[in-house]
């Protein structure tokens, strides 16, 4: 029988919790710069290629061998921009979490296939390992209401708190100090909540306890997978 939310319906324009972890609940972010490569491909998947800019210098006279291999490189990459949006994430040491917008019905799935191929085969190179990094294939639950979608990210944001005090990677301070980087979109999520008024600010909302019969469907689905 197929894993929990491993077969998935997917939609244009729908909005799903994403998650993995490793292969026997294993680490798979062991130090700092395994996150900082993780979030660096996520990056160069979610921002626009400048397709143009590389073009100019790979027809630089004066470019060398390595840097016009790093280039073509660059160039044979995907890329998601406007096919996925990010609008939350989490990396927890042996699992990570996503809340994301596709607006195709298949870019979630090459999204998710394409991070995860990459990111393990730079985890196997660089541990001398072999094999699959995760346990399964990514799961995939459909959001279907504006309540579930909002306490998603509360969820999610909760998540980088409540390790030993110390906070994960996580797209919490571009909720509280947008910054505009362009990977991560709070701006569908932040529209619920007032800029004027504390009480009804994300940063309370994120204080407030989870709603018991959402905060038991998102537990149960982590844990019957």
């Amino acid at each position: 029988m197929p894993a929990k939310n491993s077969i998935k319906q997917y939609l244009e324009n729908g909005y799903y919790h994403i998650y993995n972890r490793g292969v026997e609940k294993r680490t798979i972010f062991l130090d700092s710069q395994d996150y900082a490569v993780f979030l660096s491909y996520l990056k160069s998947y979610l921002l626009p290629k400048k397709e143009k800019k590389l073009m100019e210098k790979l027809s630089h006279p004066t470019i060398s061998c390595r840097e016009r291999d790093k280039i073509l490189r660059e160039l044979r990459l995907n890329n998601f921009y406007n096919d996925i949006h990010l609008l939350a994430y989490c990396l927890m040491p042996n699992h990570f979490h996503f809340l994301i917008k596709q607006a195709k019905a298949e870019s979630i799935d090459r999204f998710m296939n394409s991070l995860c191929t990459r990111y393990t085969m730079y985890f196997n190179r660089k541990y001398k390992r072999v094999g699959s990094l995760y346990q399964d294939v990514y799961k995939a639950v459909l959001v279907s209401s504006e309540p579930q979608l909002l306490h998603l990210t509360r969820y999610i944001h909760n998540q980088a708190d409540n390790n030993l005090n110390q906070r994960l990677p996580s797209s919490y301070d571009d909720y509280i100090s947008p910054s505009g980087n362009g990977w991560v979109c709070p701006e569908e999520i932040l529209s619920y909540f007032s800029k004027d008024y504390p009480n009804l600010s994300y940063q309370d909302f994120l204080r407030q306890q989870d709603e018991g019969e959402l905060a038991r469907e998102i537990l149960i689905e982590l844990e019957t997978d």
